[in-house]
């Protein structure tokens, strides 16, 4: 990877405002934003990038070139579980390893909308249809790391039941922020051009300051996490660090294989890397109550997303750059 390539990540707004929220917390700052806008900042962008990518996947269409990526990131989501949980049940407890498994093949809309602000500053064009693959990869990866964890339950005492998936299911389909994301994409297919044009003020012009701001939050929020991580501390630096990678790289050699431009694989790699702190919390606490959210939670918010948003994502960039003959976005 290019010096200035991460240089020029490390020092935009966003990881800038991400890191003086994580020094605000670091140093004990009174510095806070009120309760209810960090909410709605994520509405916002969550809605804000849903709308967009809709337009955009209207705008492509729906053929082979679409579809395909799409396909790819619902199996990088399915797969990275069924790889992920045996080896995560050999560093910690089952429930605990279902959790991680889970959060490391769901995603992070926050690393994504990070990633797409970056390559836009590099010049690097992308599909926006890739929101539908970030939509589509949320709850795959919860349902597959459940049932894997109920089997491994029902393997050790055949006489132990549990619930239907019927509730997770339902649990990963409408929670809000996959609802609302859906629904984005959904309102901009139909609305089209005529509804981009009304819109696209709304989506465009203020989203940046909004990141920024979201951001900032998430710094202070990541640094609070981080403090709270109890034990198995060593392991679970390690897997914060390393499973991003192989995530990444699965979804590099995908992407080569499906002769995906730059900026699609990218943002493949990226999100196949990320870790969801949001959607997976939410289901682990109906699907697996005894899972410690003060384990998985921090690794996915306090380790892997600060990881991809300062190095990560550059870092992905360079290699696809490397791995693509002639590629010059």
């Amino acid at each position: 990877m290019q010096l200035d390539l991460l240089l020029s990540n490390l020092l935009s707004p966003p990881v800038l405002f991400f890191a003086i929220g994580m020094l605000a917390t670091a140093a004990r700052s009174d510095l806070t934003i009120p309760e209810p806008l960090p909410k709605l900042f994520s509405l916002y962008l969550l809605w804000a990038i849903g709308f967009k990518g809709g337009y955009e996947l209207q705008h492509a269409g729906l053929g082979f070139d679409v579809a395909l990526p799409i396909v790819g990131a619902i199996a990088l989501s399915c797969a990275m579980p069924v790889a992920a949980f045996p080896l995560l049940r050999r560093m910690f407890k089952p429930a605990d390893a279902c959790a991680l498994a889970a959060c490391y093949g769901s995603v992070s809309v926050v690393t994504f909308i990070t990633a797409q602000n970056f390559l836009e500053a590099q010049g690097v064009e992308f599909g926006g249809y890739m929101v539908a693959a970030l939509a589509l990869m949320e709850a795959p990866a919860i349902v597959v790391a459940v049932v894997l964890y109920r089997g491994y339950l029902h393997k050790a005492d055949p006489s132990t039941t549990h619930p239907g998936l019927g509730p997770l299911l339902r649990e990963a389909a409408t929670g809000g922020p996959v609802f609302l994301l859906l629904g984005s994409l959904l309102a901009g297919v139909l609305s089209g051009e005529r509804g981009w044009s009304t819109l696209q003020p709304f989506c465009e012009d203020i989203f940046h300051g909004v990141l920024v701001l979201f951001l900032l939050e998430a710094g202070m929020t990541a640094s609070r996490r981080l403090r709270e991580l109890s034990g198995a501390k060593r392991n679970a630096v390690v897997v914060g660090l390393v499973t991003p990678l192989i995530g990444a790289a699965a979804a590099i050699a995908m992407s080569r294989a499906m002769g995906l431009s730059v900026g699609d694989a990218t943002l493949l790699a990226v999100l196949s890397a990320s870790a969801s702190y949001i959607a997976v919390p939410a289901a682990m606490r109906l699907a697996v109550p005894e899972a410690n959210s003060g384990l998985y939670l921090p690794m996915s918010l306090g380790i892997t997303f600060p990881f991809n948003i300062a190095i990560g994502i550059p870092l992905y960039l360079g290699a696809v750059r490397l791995l693509w003959p002639d590629s010059i976005g």
